[in-house]
Formats: C-alpha cells, sequence, structure tokens
C-alpha cells in the first residue's frame, strides 16, 4: 500500500505578491497584465470571493472586482520560491514528482526524515514550507495520486485532509463526478443525461458500459470511482512536450501570423536544446477570435536540426488551416512534441542513411 502526499501551495504567486509587499495583505491581488489580450495567472483568496479565477480574461476579472489590485507576474521569483520548496520536499523523499511550480507528488511509503506516519510528513513540510519562506500549503495524504490530489483541495487554503485506505469508499461515494480529473462541463453533462452526478453512481454502471460510450477514459471513470490509481509518483519525467504561445496585441489574418511563428519558434528551440532531447513532431496552435481552438501537427523524416528549420515546418502546416480568408486569430503557438534523446537520433541516422546527392 502506497503513502502518497500532495502538496499544493496556497494561491502560490499571489500569495507571494502579498508576502512580498505588505501594502498587498488583505487585498484582492490579481497576477496578470492588464489589458484587452490578457489572461490572470492567479488570484488571492480575497479575489476569489469575487468569483476570479486563474485563465480568466482579465478584463473579465476586473468587472467581477473594479477594487482588485493588478500585479504583473514575476516568473522568476516564484521559480526561485519555488526551488526553496522542492528542497524542502527533498528532505522526506527520494521520490518528488513536481507537476508546476507549486504543487508536486510525494512517495512517503518509507520516508526519508523517519517520521512516524504520512500525516506526520505532511504537517512537516507544512510547518517547513511556512518558516522558510513565509507561505502556506495545502497538503492531502492517501494510498494513491489520484485521492490525494482531491484531498490536498478539500480545505483550502494551509488545509490538511487524510483519506485513510479503509475511508476511501465512504470518501469518494457522495463525491460529484466534477471532482474527477478530466471530467469538465461536456463530460459532466453526459453522465448528468445517464444519471450519474456521483461516484456513487459512477460505480453502480458496468465498466464495460461506461468502455463502450466513452472509450478508454470510460474505463479509467470506472477505476477512478472506486479509488483505483495505480500510477507511481516518477521523479524525473523525461520531457514529453515543450511550446510556446503568445496573443496579439489585435486579431489578425492568417498570412499576418508569420513574424510571431519565428519568434515562438526560437522560443521553443531554446527550450528544447536545454532540455537536451530532440523534439520529432512539430505542432501549430491557432485560436480564432470566436476563441476556436486549433492545431495541426507534423513529423518529418528527420526532427527539426534549427530554430529556422522548425520555423519552416510550423508556417508550412498553415497551409492546413482550411477556414475561410476572412477569419481573424487572436493566439498562435509553436510546439515540439514525442521527444527522444538525442543519441536515439544518432543511432537512427546511422542505421537509416540519407541517400547520396
Amino acid at each position: 500500500m502506497r503513502k502518497i502526499v500532495h502538496i499544493d501551495m496556497d494561491a502560490f504567486y499571489a500569495a507571494v505578491e502579498q508576502r512580498d509587499d505588505p501594502a498587498l495583505r488583505g487585498r484582492p491581488v490579481v497576477v496578470a497584465w492588464r489589458g484587452a489580450r490578457s489572461v490572470v495567472c492567479a488570484a488571492s483568496y480575497e479575489a476569489r470571493r469575487f468569483g476570479v479565477r486563474s485563465a480568466m480574461p482579465a478584463l473579465r476579472a476586473a468587472r467581477l472586482c473594479p477594487q482588485a489590485v493588478f500585479v504583473p507576474p514575476d516568473f522568476a521569483r516564484y521559480r526561485a520560491v519555488s526551488r526553496q520548496v522542492r528542497a524542502i520536499l527533498a528532505r522526506h523523499s527520494e521520490r518528488v514528482e513536481p507537476l508546476s511550480l507549486d504543487e508536486a507528488y510525494l512517495d512517503v511509503s518509507v520516508p526519508k526524515s523517519g517520521l512516524g506516519s504520512a500525516t506526520a510528513v505532511a504537517k512537516s513540510i507544512k510547518q517547513e514550507i511556512y518558516n522558510e519562506t513565509g507561505l502556506t500549503a495545502s497538503a492531502g495524504v492517501a494510498p494513491n495520486k489520484f485521492l490525494a490530489k482531491i484531498a490536498s483541495d478539500w480545505r483550502k487554503p494551509d488545509g490538511l485532509t487524510v483519506i485513510r485506505p479503509h475511508e476511501v469508499d465512504a470518501f469518494l461515494a457522495p463525491l460529484p463526478v466534477a471532482r474527477i480529473p478530466g471530467v469538465g462541463r461536456v463530460m459532466e453533462a453526459k453522465l448528468a443525461a445517464l444519471g450519474i452526478r456521483t461516484c456513487a453512481e459512477l460505480r453502480a454502471r458496468d465498466p464495460a458500459d461506461l468502455g463502450e460510450r466513452f472509450g478508454r477514459y470510460g474505463w479509467r471513470l470506472a477505476e477512478l470511482a472506486r479509488g483505483i490509481d495505480e500510477r507511481p509518483v516518477e521523479p524525473e519525467q523525461p520531457v514529453r512536450s515543450l511550446s510556446a504561445e503568445d496573443t496579439f496585441a489585435h486579431d489578425v489574418p492568417l498570412e499576418a501570423t508569420a513574424p510571431m511563428i519565428r519568434a515562438l519558434a526560437a522560443k521553443t528551440w531554446a527550450a528544447a536544446s536545454r532540455s537536451g532531447r530532440v523534439g520529432r513532431t512539430v505542432v501549430l496552435k491557432l485560436k480564432t477570435a470566436d476563441f476556436r481552438i486549433l492545431t495541426r501537427s507534423h513529423t518529418p523524416a528527420a526532427p527539426p536540426r534549427s530554430a529556422h528549420e522548425l520555423a519552416d515546418i510550423a508556417l508550412s502546416l498553415r497551409a492546413r488551416v482550411a477556414l475561410p480568408a476572412q477569419t481573424r486569430y487572436r493566439l498562435v503557438g509553436v510546439g515540439l512534441s514525442h521527444f527522444c534523446d538525442a543519441d536515439e537520433v544518432l543511432a537512427s541516422a546511422s542505421l537509416f542513411p540519407s541517400a547520396p546527392a
């Protein structure tokens, strides 16, 4: 039986801003650039009371909370604090899986710190984070990652929720299916149409029926409703994808996206170079003025060898966008996926050398 802890910093970016500027404490803080195209990166709990949420357009946040203080994000500062937190986590487990700057899983089945229980580990981590950073974190303790993540969100902020193995069934039974990862509004509506609103009602359905209706995810839903999640904590996950995207100051036609695509390709290439791995598939992302998202991808015979080549492939993918010429676009992104180690690329190149000119 695994013992998993999920640590989630509370309103992380906003909390860092409030910590570093006493004038912001107790006030509704929204971390976002001001402007028609900006979105909210984070909101303090004071701002959340007005309905402000991450990823919301900044203009909507300003309407919901006119007294909000808008602070531009400082990611270098947030990364520095995140490194402090990760150092604390590493004291307690060899198996730490960061999910983002502000959250991570730990497998504490055999804790490094020698504390007697996973609950004791979680309490110690929370206290150390507060002592060393002045910030609060919420923790969830459970037999698997799925339950630990739900638990960490249960009593935010500064919460600690423990789900012991014998409590799993009772905890999950009344849980709304919307709390299951991957169940968004569309899936929630589909399940509601079948009379499924809670995990107990989901358990009552034949897993085979769910699989037939929703494919592989249907089987996954059946497992999660029963508290089954066998995923291990993976400390060093290899890079799977990298991307950079940006929003235009004004909506533009497709042919006007080229300069931005080249700039974003350079950013993505620089990040991929730092990872030491090679991305084989090029991805182009576009968002229309009415928020429709389009993606196009291509895996060339040989991976791109430069930022210029990456940009050229991304630009060629525009030809596969079959929307009317008058369509306007608000965002563009360039990404790389299907990463492999550089020596794998060299090996395949030696096995299948290019034909002589």
